[in-house]
């Protein structure tokens, strides 16, 4: 019989997709739900979240080879990892449309960063899923542990003898940033992917779906600016478009930026050349009543900063004492440590490179 785990998973399942002979309606694009209403109000990130292994944005080399071990039957343990919005879970999510159909989610245990995975969840929940085989149905079972490199240490250990003892019975899937953070034990018992940022262009072809669909108005200086805001993480750009669609009738560049709470570009340039060029006391009074105005915080003129100043012509030791520099201004602003300091500070790094450039 199914363990009380089973029967959970099936009352806390989120909206499942509707399919049409196993395929999804209309690749890439918001699908017909029983409940139009609660399709209109999920995030859209959810609501265009891939159905299938086909619908997922890039890395075609992972699905087709994902492919081949499920036609097979010969699927072994993943460990999916990479930076967020890349499409991780997604792609597990497809693979148990693939296996299972429809009624996916009572064959899957899916545990998350916010549910409690100590030492105990793996000797009790996750041992007793792994351990029940479902009636009436054949092969295995699934499950998936996201952002597994939050697990501690322990719970990992013991994660390591349940993998190997009940293979029979279920496939685990683990996900997550940081693959250095799993110990090697569980590494070298999966099959390894590593899902690298997604391509410019292909955010942008599905932003492009989503902008004809939703009927966003998206002028192009402000497209520019959602995907290099986006850094190939999907998420993140359809997060940002949706707040700007409720807030704008209009998107702009400004109103992305505004959205997000980024530094402007001319401010960004405006700040560097001051850092460069004007006298110290000038240039600090500039920058800390732009940073009042605006409310920005040091920490993301940085950002702004280091990428304004990877397009300036510097001598190498110069940027190499800069962009050090930077780094180290980084570090210590997130151990806590005073932005006007630490402004002064930048400031005086600033004139030394100035400097270092003259002297050759």
């Amino acid at each position: 019989m199914e363990s009380d785990e089973d029967a959970q998973m099936t009352t806390d399942a989120p909206i499942s997709w509707p399919t049409t002979n196993g395929k999804h309606k209309g690749k890439g694009k918001a699908v017909e739900h029983p409940d139009a209403h609660d399709i209109e109000n999920l995030p859209w990130v959810e609501k265009y979240r891939p159905v299938t292994l086909d619908d997922v944005v890039s890395h075609k080399d992972i699905t087709s080879t994902i492919e081949k071990f499920i036609e097979k039957n010969r699927l072994p343990h993943l460990l999916f990892y990479g930076p967020p919005g890349t499409g991780k879970t997604s792609t597990i999510l497809a693979v148990a449309r693939r296996i299972y159909g429809a009624d996916f989610r009572k064959q899957i245990l899916e545990l998350n960063a916010s549910d409690d995975r100590g030492i105990d969840v793996v000797r009790e929940q996750i041992k007793n899923f792994a351990e029940t085989r479902t009636l009436f149905s054949k092969g295995y079972k699934l499950i998936i542990l996201d952002e597994a490199d939050m697990m501690t240490t322990q719970a990992q250990a013991a994660l390591r003898r349940v993998i190997e003892q009940y293979t029979r019975n279920v496939r685990f899937c683990i996900i997550c940033n940081y693959v250095n953070k799993i110990i090697p034990a569980i590494q070298s018992r999966c099959t390894r992917f590593r899902f690298s940022p997604l391509p410019i262009t292909e955010v942008q072809k599905r932003l492009d779906t989503v902008i004809e669909t939703e009927g966003v108005k998206l002028t192009e200086d402000g497209r520019k600016a959602l995907l290099k805001l986006s850094k190939g993480d999907m998420r993140r750009a359809l997060n940002v478009l949706q707040a700007c669609h409720a807030a704008y009738d209009l998107i702009g560049e400004t109103e992305v930026y505004h959205c997000t709470g980024t530094p402007q570009p001319a401010d960004v340039a405006a700040i560097v050349n001051s850092m460069f060029s004007d006298e110290f006391t000038t240039s600090y009074k500039m920058i800390s009543s732009l940073k009042t105005d605006r409310g920005l915080a040091l920490q993301d003129l940085l950002n702004g900063a280091y990428e304004y100043i990877e397009e300036l012509e510097l001598k190498p030791h110069a940027r190499i004492y800069l962009l050090d520099y930077l780094a180290t201004t980084e570090h210590r602003l997130a151990a806590g440590a005073n932005e006007k300091i630490q402004l002064t500070a930048l400031l005086g790094a600033f004139k030394n490179t100035v400097e270092l450039s003259t002297r050759g």
